[in-house]
């Protein structure tokens, strides 16, 4: 089955907001996690995220266990699955994104270390 989309509207959105919050599912696969704050961006018309604290992120763990939850972004919920990025060309790509949008930030260089670059997801909008 296909994934589906987002919609232009939600990615020209998505691009500028800061409001992401990501609650992966927790163990029982029904109840979503408690929400917490990082950035995301938007690139080649697809939302990604990573961990700050890398593999060793609990959210991150549970994203890449449940493989779906629930997103706050832009001001709305959005069920969502969670999709690690393997290709390191887009991986580059996502560095730059970050760069533009938080490259002022002193969070910003960790950002684009191994650690947290290997956590990359794909946020994707979930089939219902």
């Amino acid at each position: 089955m296909e994934n589906k989309t987002w919609s232009n509207q939600e990615l020209k959105s998505f691009k500028v907001a800061d409001d992401f919050r990501v609650s992966p599912f927790y163990s029982d696969g029904k109840t979503y996690g408690t929400p917490t704050w990082i950035w995301s961006v938007v690139v080649d018309k697809q939302l990604f995220i990573r961990a700050w604290n890398g593999q060793q992120s609990r959210w991150y763990r549970s994203a890449i266990q449940q493989k779906a939850g629930r997103i706050f972004l832009a001001e709305h919920n959005h069920e969502v699955n969670f999709i690690p990025l393997e290709d390191e060309a887009l991986n580059y790509k996502v560095d730059q994104a970050y760069q533009l949008k938080y490259g002022d930030s002193p969070y910003f260089y960790p950002m684009v270390q191994s650690g947290p670059r290997s956590t990359t997801l794909k946020i994707v909008p979930r089939n219902n």
